[in-house]
């Protein structure tokens, strides 16, 4: 008897990335927007690149990333502690993650999205890949704002943290399908180990990388989870062939992982965001927790710089005063004044 032609066996899909690459354009799109909201020639006369006119950057001195002032970001969006609790403007915990302080920022974000991005989504779909991005930026602003209270944060970062937990977590839920399943193990061990070491140098939040890492890993447990290869297998046996014991789609630790992630997130969430809105400042429950995010030696501080300046308005200008510096310039005054005394802060303390 003559069997049907021999098709290829898939056991798993492959999807048509297109999250990705959206997201990507989304962050590009709000950077230049951003630029062109923070206007460099009307609130300063050094910006760097000023041909480029509206979207010339700020002074390398104040912002050597090639980006905008912290006041422009403040304004589209930026995590900012105090406008979160106080002001209650929570929703700065989701669009901070889409905003970059500058070309050389986005530029490494965006290329670390393609790149491990684009794989992922490949092999999970749109779906999972969006909702594990967004909801490990979340988690990581949340951890961020518990332990860095004093300044802006901006940025991607979480949420590709996010990404490489979720890979870490895949990798060993669905352990039984991987053949080179040590060296795969120990790969992505020291990427991420080399990743987050990185975090501990000065002006890089690595709590929010810390906490994208830690909900993209549990996350990864109950979006990224694979049925077995043996059940994956029988579906595609010929009816009438001998197709042996059926199979579980999953193995049992597949389900006790899933579940644990769940409890772990569900409670983490839960727990971050009443400590945040009740006001708890996590270095006060850790004293060592700080250098998570920054460990001091000769060669820099870790003491971030508060920028608080004095105006005083002498009829048509307005005298700005940085407290900590002791600068002091005198510029015309402008119907939009608070905004331009919080850039001109920034650029006389930087």
């Amino acid at each position: 008897m003559a069997h049907p032609p021999e098709m290829e066996f898939r056991p798993f899909n492959r999807w048509a990335p297109w999250v990705v690459p959206s997201f990507v354009v989304v962050n590009v799109l709000l950077f230049l927007i951003t630029m062109y909201v923070n206007d460099c020639p009307k609130y300063s006369f050094s910006c760097f690149a000023r041909f480029l006119g509206r979207f010339s950057f700020q002074p390398l001195k104040e912002n050597p990333l090639l980006g905008p002032s912290s006041a422009a970001l403040e304004k589209m969006g930026a995590l900012e502690v105090y406008k979160v609790v106080i002001q209650h403007q929570a929703w700065r915990l989701i669009t901070s993650i889409w905003l970059h302080a500058g070309v050389v920022h986005i530029l490494a974000n965006m290329l670390s999205l393609v790149f491990i991005g684009i794989r992922l989504e490949q092999e999970f779909g749109f779906v999972k890949i969006g909702l594990l991005y967004v909801i490990s930026g979340f988690g990581a602003n949340i951890l961020s704002s518990l332990f860095l209270q004093s300044a802006i944060s901006v940025g991607a970062s979480g949420a590709l943290f996010g990404l490489l937990g979720a890979m870490l977590s895949e990798l060993l839920t669905n352990w039984t399908i991987y053949a080179n399943k040590l060296a795969a193990l120990l790969t992505l061990i020291l990427i991420i180990i080399l990743n987050l070491a990185v975090g501990v140098l000065p002006h890089v939040d690595n709590f929010a990388h810390i906490g994208g890492f830690i909900t993209g890993f549990f996350l990864g447990f109950m979006l990224l989870i694979r049925p077995q290869y043996g059940w994956v297998s029988q579906k595609h046996t010929y009816i009438g062939s001998s197709a042996g014991p059926r199979k579980s789609k999953h193995k049992p630790y597949q389900y006790v992982l899933w579940i644990v992630a769940a409890v772990v997130l569900i409670g983490g969430f839960t727990g971050g965001l009443v400590m945040l809105f009740r006001g708890v400042n996590g270095n006060d429950y850790c004293s060592w927790c700080h250098y998570l995010s920054c460990i001091p030696s000769s060669k820099w501080s870790c003491k971030s710089q508060q920028l608080l300046c004095e105006s005083m308005e002498l009829g048509d200008k307005v005298n700005v005063t940085c407290l900590s510096s002791g600068r002091s310039h005198i510029y015309p005054l402008i119907d939009d004044n608070s905004s331009r005394v919080q850039r001109l802060c920034s650029q006389l303390c930087s």
